[in-house]
C-alpha cells in the first residue's frame, strides 16, 4: 500500500440504487477525470453534470454529477474526484473498468481512503472509529454517540488531557534541568496538583460503567428460567417474529438463540437460553451450561417463572437471581392467568412483573421497564463523551497507573526524579496512542481493515 498511488473504489453501497458514488483519490485524480470527460476540471467543490466516456473506446459510460475536491480541502487531504453515477450494475462496472485501464490508478484496499485521511491529519484514530461506528449504527442512540466521536469530541478530550500532561512534564523537567535558575517556588507543588486533578478526571471517566462500549455493541440480556416457562415465546414476542422454536416439550431449546433488538433507541442483544434443569442428555447439559454462563455474564438477566407452578419456584433459576448486582435482574411470572394462588409482589427482593405472553397481557409494562433498564446501562452524559472500545479503556488504565506511580514516588520522596518524569512520559504516550498522536503502526491495520472498500 503506497500513499503516492491514486486509488479508486465504489464508495456507496453495493447493489442497485438510484445513485452510486465512485471516489478517486491521489495525485492522478484530476488526470483521471479529464480522461473520462475530455474537458477541463470543474470548479472545486461545485457539482457539475458531465458526460463520461471510456478513454480508449469513447463509448458513453453515463451522464454523471461530478465533484472535484482540490488538495488539501478534501476528505483524504489529497486531490479527490467523486462521480455520482446511476446506480445500476452495468454503469458501475463500466466506470470502474474504465478507471482500471488508466495508468497510475489502482483499486483501493479496505479502509484506504480513511487511512489516508488519518495519515494527512484530517482525522484522528477516535474519529476514524467513530466514522466506522456511524456506518454500522442501527439505533438512534448509537448514531448520536458515533456522530459525537466522528466529529472529534472524544479525541479532543484526550488531547486536552495529553496537553496538560506534556505541560506538567515540561515544568517538572525544568525543575530538574534548571535547578540553579530562579524558578517559581511552587512549581513542583503545581505539577503535583495538576497530576492529581487529571488523575481524578481519568478515574471518573473510566468509572462510567462501560456505557459507551455497551451502547456501541449492545446491552446483553439473558432470558433464563425452567423448561416450559415461556422463555422462547417471550423472546418471539420481543422480536415480533418466530426467532425461537416453541413447543410444549421440555428441553426444546438446547442452545442459546440470540436476537438483536432496537429498544427505545438503544441496542439490545437478547438471548433465549435452555431451560434450567438436571438432565442425562449430554447435548441438553451443554445447553444448560451455556445458559448459566450467559446469565452470569450478561448485563441484564430476565428470569421467567411458570405461574401455573406457583407457589413452587424453580430453585435453579432462583439461585441465579443472586449472581451479580441486584440492578441486573428482572423477574417475570408468565402464565399469570393460570395461577392458583395469589401472585407474589416480589421474589427474593425483586419486583414481579406478571405476564401472559399468549394473550399479551403485561407485555407492554414489561417492555417499558426493560427499556428503562437498558437506557440506564448505556445512557451517556450530554457533557462528556465515553470510551467506546477496549483499547481506549486499556490505554486509559495504563495512564492512570502511571500517574498513580508518579504520585506514590513523589510522596515517598528521593525515589528518583528521573523515574517520576518517565511516569509522566508514559502517561502522555498512552493517551497519544488513543488518538494516534504517537507511534501506533501496530494498531492501524486492525482499525482500518474493519472498513468496506470505498471508505
Amino acid at each position: 500500500m503506497s500513499s503516492t498511488d491514486t486509488i479508486y473504489a465504489l464508495a456507496s453501497g453495493s447493489g442497485r440504487a438510484g445513485v452510486a458514488v465512485v471516489r478517486i483519490s491521489g495525485p492522478q485524480a484530476g488526470v483521471a477525470l479529464a480522461a473520462l470527460t475530455a474537458k477541463p476540471l470543474p470548479q472545486p467543490r461545485r457539482a457539475q453534470l458531465m458526460r463520461l466516456r471510456h478513454p480508449q473506446s469513447q463509448d458513453i459510460l453515463d451522464d454523471a454529477l461530478v465533484l472535484w475536491f482540490q488538495a488539501p480541502a478534501s476528505f483524504t487531504g489529497e486531490d479527490v474526484v467523486e462521480l455520482h453515477v446511476h446506480g445500476g450494475p452495468a454503469v458501475i462496472d463500466g466506470v470502474l473498468a474504465a478507471l482500471c485501464g488508466l495508468e497510475g490508478l489502482r483499486l483501493a484496499e479496505a479502509g484506504e481512503f480513511t487511512r489516508r485521511a488519518f495519515e494527512n491529519d484530517k482525522l484522528d484514530l477516535t474519529q476514524v472509529e467513530g466514522l466506522a461506528d456511524l456506518i454500522e449504527a442501527e439505533t438512534e442512540a448509537q448514531k448520536k454517540q458515533a456522530l459525537r466521536q466522528s466529529e472529534g469530541e472524544l479525541g479532543r478530550l484526550y488531547e486536552t488531557w495529553r496537553s496538560a500532561l506534556i505541560r506538567a512534564l515540561a515544568h517538572f523537567e525544568a525543575e530538574l534541568d534548571f535547578s540553579d535558575e530562579e524558578l517559581p517556588e511552587d512549581l513542583h507543588t503545581a505539577v503535583v496538583e495538576d497530576v492529581r486533578t487529571l488523575l481524578s478526571a481519568l478515574q471518573a471517566h473510566l468509572g462510567d460503567g462501560r456505557r459507551g462500549e455497551r451502547l456501541r455493541s449492545g446491552v446483553r440480556l439473558a432470558i433464563i428460567g425452567p423448561p416450559n416457562a415461556g422463555k422462547s415465546s417471550l423472546m418471539n414476542a420481543l422480536a415480533q417474529r418466530d426467532a425461537a422454536i416453541v413447543s410444549d416439550i421440555a428441553g426444546t431449546t438446547r442452545d442459546v438463540v440470540e436476537v438483536y433488538l432496537n429498544l427505545g433507541g438503544y441496542p439490545l442483544l437478547v438471548a433465549d437460553t435452555a431451560g434450567l434443569r438436571e438432565s442425562g442428555d449430554v447435548i441438553e447439559q451443554e445447553g444448560v451450561r451455556r445458559a448459566r454462563h450467559w446469565a452470569e455474564t450478561a448485563d441484564l438477566q430476565l428470569a421467567v417463572f411458570d405461574g401455573s407452578d406457583l407457589p413452587y419456584l424453580d430453585a435453579s433459576t432462583r439461585a441465579l437471581l443472586h449472581v451479580g448486582a441486584a440492578t441486573r435482574t428482572i423477574v417475570a411470572v408468565n402464565k399469570s392467568d393460570l395461577c392458583t394462588v395469589p401472585l407474589p409482589t416480589d421474589i427474593d427482593g425483586h419486583r414481579v412483573w406478571p405476564l401472559c405472553v399468549k394473550s399479551g397481557a403485561g407485555l407492554d409494562d414489561l417492555l417499558v421497564h426493560l427499556a428503562q433498564r437498558v437506557g440506564d446501562k448505556c445512557r451517556l452524559s450530554a457533557d462528556a463523551p465515553a470510551p467506546t472500545r477496549a483499547r481506549h479503556r486499556q490505554s486509559l488504565s495504563r495512564t492512570v497507573q502511571a500517574l498513580e506511580r508518579f504520585l506514590a514516588r513523589d510522596n515517598r520522596q528521593h525515589m528518583g526524579a528521573e523515574l517520576e518524569a518517565e511516569d509522566l512520559r508514559l502517561a502522555a504516550r498512552e493517551l497519544g496512542r488513543i488518538t494516534g498522536r504517537v507511534n501506533v503502526e501496530d494498531l492501524l491495520d486492525v482499525i482500518f481493515r474493519d472498513f468496506c472498500i470505498g471508505k
